[in-house]
């Protein structure tokens, strides 16, 4: 049965975005959407959030039909690298094949976004070509050029990599633009970390004009942006 998912997301736990996760969650669902990957720039702390709020299982099933993806986007010391399926410790600043290992040792994968862009801290080819990775994302709906996904499209293609699609979705609005759909015996985490290897089909739409000057202007105004409620572990 095919089930979609955005792949690349940010709640308001990442410094420019702008919505708790449980409205991104919401925001999902209404777009028709079977789950998300929860994917703030260097923090698991919302992956806790909704782990506390009943909305994250710890067996990797769904709630309520809607599966939320554990992971994070560390900014490493090549560039930006998804985690997907697992959470990991602060690995900011890293190499990116010290943090590859760790989301393989975790049973998580790796994804590579917006690679090429060197704008946005895109992880550069001679780096790509030593990265053990699950997939690339070949179509990331904010990136800075277009041409930037057609390069990482062409080089997934060379490699046999698999493509995801990805909203890298700062605010609710934009969650889902792009999304990335799977056939799956079941809708688990266990059962999607299994696929996107294997490769899916891209839901690929750019973002609006107005989102993309809500994402950009979240980057620089980071101070207005909503505060998140602080995470305690007991």
């Amino acid at each position: 049965m095919p089930y979609s998912f955005d792949l690349h997301l940010h709640t308001h736990y990442s410094a420019d975005a702008c919505n708790a996760p449980e409205v991104m969650v919401e925001a999902a669902k209404l777009k028709g959407l079977s789950g998300i990957a929860v994917t703030d720039h260097n923090t698991c702390d919302a992956v806790e959030y909704l782990t506390r709020k009943g909305l994250i299982r710890a067996d990797g099933l769904p709630v309520d039909g809607f599966l939320v993806v554990p992971g994070v986007e560390v900014s490493t010391a090549d560039g930006h690298l998804l985690c997907l399926g697992t959470t990991l410790p602060f690995m900011k600043g890293r190499p990116a094949s010290e943090v590859v290992a760790a989301i393989r040792e975790r049973g998580g994968v790796a994804v590579a976004p917006h690679p090429f862009d060197r704008f946005r801290a895109g992880i550069r080819q001679e780096v790509l070509d030593d990265l053990d990775l699950a997939a690339l994302e070949t179509f990331n709906a904010a990136v800075t050029l277009k041409s930037f996904n057609t390069q990482a499209a062409a080089y997934a293609a060379r490699r046999g990599l698999a493509a995801t699609a990805g909203s890298d979705a700062h605010h609710a609005s934009a969650a889902g633009i792009s999304s990335t759909a799977y056939d799956l015996p079941e809708l688990s985490v266990a059962t999607l970390l299994q696929a996107i290897p294997k490769g899916g089909t891209l839901n690929a739409n750019y973002l609006p004009f107005r989102e993309a000057m809500k994402k950009n202007l979240g980057n620089w105004f980071r101070v207005f942006n909503a505060k998140p409620e602080p995470v305690t572990v007991a």
